[in-house]
């Protein structure tokens, strides 16, 4: 809204007795960077907390090598047994699923290859079940995933 000033009366104009004129109006964005800043902050902390995987005890290998690249994995905890459920990364799929899921994530990949890291206490019929299952879907390389010897 333009502020309106008085013009003292004293003048030689008669006729107007007001004159407008417009305020600059600029907007302080000190406060907003601040917050920006600070929500940029609480973000890039909390975001590793919120990533979270499934707990597994891996069998221990003397010549068990660090997987460098972004890989597939297919995690069996020890319930398996029961439920017959694998996480494929993230995601909870059951056995007979999985086969097409797989599938699906290996239609464009060059590198067909699946790490699995299972529980040391299922038993190798649950792992090679997991296993055909893998080979079904077209993956070429299945690795299981173990913990080197000094981390015991």
């Amino acid at each position: 809204m333009p502020k309106v000033l008085p013009i003292p009366t004293s003048g030689g104009r008669g006729g107007r007795g007001r004159r407008v004129s417009t305020t600059l109006a600029e907007i302080n964005v000190i406060p907003l960077v601040d917050v920006m800043l600070v929500l940029l902050i609480i973000f890039m902390v909390t975001a590793p907390m919120l990533q979270r995987g499934v707990e597994v005890n891996l069998p221990v290998a003397s010549r068990s090598q660090e997987i460098s690249s972004e890989r597939t994995f297919v995690d069996m905890p020890i319930s398996f047994r029961e439920d017959r459920n694998v996480y494929l990364g993230k995601e909870r799929v059951r056995i007979e699923v999985l086969e097409e899921r797989v599938r699906q994530l290996m239609v464009n990949r060059t590198d067909k290859q699946v790490f699995i890291r299972s529980e040391g206490q299922l038993q190798v019929q649950d792992l090679i079940d997991v296993l055909d299952t893998l080979k079904g879907a077209g993956v070429q390389t299945a690795g299981i995933v173990t913990d080197p010897p000094e981390r015991r």
